[in-house]
């Protein structure tokens, strides 16, 4: 695609208004960017040659001629998402517009010499299109060579990465410290390559396609394994100095209560997350309502003070122990409106379906987020995904 440097920051800031707000006119599209309706024409053209962008629906108006919407083009690009666990990797094929094209999954050993290899094994067996080693979770596309262009690779892991674009990445439940994530897979897949702290991707995967497109301050909690947290304010992940902000399984409860993983005593993971659970229906032989009405309440708790503080207008609670959500509400609610600050009592709190290949769609909008992302979290990688979105990178 031709143009300038300005020409082409302009036509990424097109995609990015329509990619977090939805289909809007051209008048609007000038309005929000403050361009005059002459350039927004000029290159919602070009972005539709390009097969970009799309003309959808009339928009009724207010007594004048109605306007003509404009929307993305899934099929303008796509990316890999990779959640890495401690156990098993989760891949997949994500659309521009979230939908997914296909999700495998295989074994994998964090703790072996090999396991940057192996790591890179399996993306490239997706996106040869071989499927060497890998367990197909959903039907792929049939069409492997008619897939849109690949813009990059997404890996979501649970530990902290103080860079996206660097992706080095400190994850003590993988045995991973200063492991040179991202480097070593740009070098063997010669792709843009972001890596992230997995909640902090499944915000971005909220940001894009779920609650961040009506709102702009919002929390995700996630309840599993682990216990995690992510910030959005104001439309932006905040991750704090060193990319680890949301460690809020580790919020502390009671000094002398059960050791957590990361060697503390107390943490609040060490009440609610997985282990934490099977520990206490160990311990205490009580059925499994009252164990989770009691989590659900220390949780609640937590909760609450986290909302007191970030002041979010919704809370998302996502995670593979939301299966058990009925059981958690028994304590969470009424815990959690208890320590609200007056005001906040009635905020919405929403617990959505989960199924584990969230998690690798959440790493996949890291890359899809780039070209949306005004805080420009991915640095150089996400200026090489935003050329290819763009058609400057071949």
């Amino acid at each position: 695609m031709a143009g300038t440097d300005r020409g082409d920051l302009t036509r990424t800031a097109i995609l990015a208004l329509l990619g977090t707000v939805g289909p809007l006119s051209r008048t609007e599209l000038a309005r929000e960017l403050d361009l005059s309706p002459a350039t927004v024409t000029q290159l919602t053209r070009e972005l539709m040659g390009y097969g970009m962008l799309e003309e959808l629906d009339l928009k009724p108006s207010r007594g004048g001629r109605p306007a003509q919407r404009l929307g993305l083009v899934g099929s303008a690009g796509r990316a890999l998402g990779v959640k890495v666990t401690a156990d098993h990797l989760v891949l997949v094929d994500v659309r521009l517009d979230g939908e997914v094209l296909g999700a495998w999954e295989c074994a994998f050993d964090p703790s072996s010499p090999e396991a940057l290899d192996r790591l890179a094994d399996a993306v490239e067996a997706v996106v040869s299109g071989s499927g060497r080693g890998l367990t197909a979770r959903t039907s792929a596309s049939a069409d492997h060579g008619q897939a849109p262009p690949l813009l990059g690779i997404g890996v979501g892991v649970p530990g902290s990465v103080e860079d996206q674009a660097v992706g080095t990445v400190n994850a003590p439940t993988l045995g991973w410290q200063a492991m040179p994530v991202g480097e070593r897979l740009r070098r063997r897949l010669k792709l843009p390559v972001l890596v992230e702290n997995d909640v902090n991707a499944l915000a971005a995967a909220e940001r894009l396609y779920g609650r961040g497109r009506t709102h702009r301050d919002f929390l995700v909690l996630t309840i599993g394994r682990g216990v995690g947290a992510a910030i959005v304010a104001d439309g932006r992940v905040y991750r704090g100095a060193r990319g680890g902000a949301g460690e809020f399984g580790h919020v502390p409860v009671d000094p002398a209560g059960p050791v957590c993983g990361c060697g503390a005593r107390g943490c609040l993971e060490a009440y609610v997350g997985a282990a934490g659970l099977l520990a206490a229906r160990a311990a205490s032989g009580k059925p499994d309502e009252q164990v989770f009405a009691e989590a659900g309440a220390v949780l609640g708790r937590a909760a609450a003070g986290l909302i007191n503080v970030v002041d979010p207008e919704v809370v998302v609670v996502l995670g593979e122990g939301t299966a058990d959500w009925p059981l958690w509400q028994v304590g969470f609610d009424p815990a959690v409106r208890a320590q609200l600050y007056p005001g906040r009592r009635d905020i919405s709190i929403e617990v959505e379906s989960w199924d584990d290949t969230s998690w690798a769609q959440g790493a996949a909008a890291l890359v899809l987020a780039t070209p949306f992302d005004a805080a420009g979290a991915a640095g150089e990688q996400g200026r090489l995904v935003r050329a290819r979105l763009i058609g400057t990178t071949p």
